[in-house]
């Protein structure tokens, strides 16, 4: 609410991707399973602190000249497309409909997502996300601080990804780094129709394998537009694409939501 009511103030405000506002039950749900994520990644860190005691040590390293400068650099962006390629095809996999109820759905059940939702997770779930420590640190040699910026990054972009509010401007998709980087109206979106738009920080996986939502483009332009007309927060009067704005309708249950197939 603080973040809502004070930092989000006008214009903003008028930049909600999905313009209802979400309830304290939702808020709550998501805060209290972001908690038992928080427990699962301490624990997935606590395995990787004791096998490195017994001798199965990580290929973390300290001095930066031990690999340079390059290596330093390369590693970070490295980490950045391998993390990005993990989470694309975890997604889908975990949008299944074999596994989309055991394991995704407490996820989606933020259906208009807050920053809380970022790591709202079920059990079986946190530990999928977390795999990415491990798979990183037992195969590529990095610097302690390298894997600390990247672990800031993902934590970061994340959070950003659920915020609810788009916070770049009308023109980025025109960008070649638009064409590129996600935004959170394409997060939000995927909370929102529960398929498609899967990546996490880059586009080109959706891109290549075609399953962005037809109307992203359409729908970040409509968003962006609201911040043109004070007049109203959520609807600004006059819009040309103002219809293109989601209604309130009656929801899907998530219970029969129908998977996207791999």
């Amino acid at each position: 609410m603080l973040f809502r009511s004070v930092i989000l103030r006008k214009p903003v405000r008028r930049r909600k991707i999905i313009p209802r506002v979400p309830s304290f039950g939702q808020q709550g749900w998501e805060v209290y399973h972001s908690l038992v994520s928080l427990l699962v990644f301490g624990s997935v860190a606590g395995m990787i602190a004791f096998a490195s005691r017994s001798g199965f040590r990580t290929r973390l390293y300290g001095p930066i000249d031990k690999y340079g400068w390059e290596w330093y650099v390369a590693t970070f962006v490295i980490a950045l497309l391998v993390h990005d390629a993990y989470f694309y095809w975890t997604h889908r996999l975990l949008h299944h409909r074999a596994l989309f109820r055991a394991m995704h759905r407490v996820h989606h059940v933020s259906t208009n997502p807050t920053p809380w939702a970022a790591y709202s997770f079920n059990i079986s779930e946190a530990y999928v996300q977390a795999g990415i420590g491990p798979l990183l640190l037992y195969t590529m040699p990095m610097h302690y601080s390298a894997f600390l910026a990247f672990m800031t990054w993902q934590i970061a972009f994340n959070v950003i990804g659920h915020c609810g509010y788009e916070i770049f401007p009308r023109w980025f998709l025109m960008t070649w780094v638009g064409k590129f980087l996600n935004t959170p109206t394409h997060h939000a979106m995927h909370h929102e129709k529960i398929n498609g738009n899967f990546g996490l920080y880059f586009n080109f996986w959706d891109r290549l394998l075609k399953t962005n939502h037809a109307e992203y483009e359409e729908r970040f332009v409509a968003v962006t537009a609201r911040s043109l007309d004070s007049r109203h927060p959520l609807r600004p009067p006059g819009d040309p694409i103002a219809d293109f704005l989601p209604k309130e309708k009656p929801r899907t249950s998530l219970t029969g939501v129908r998977s996207w197939h791999l």
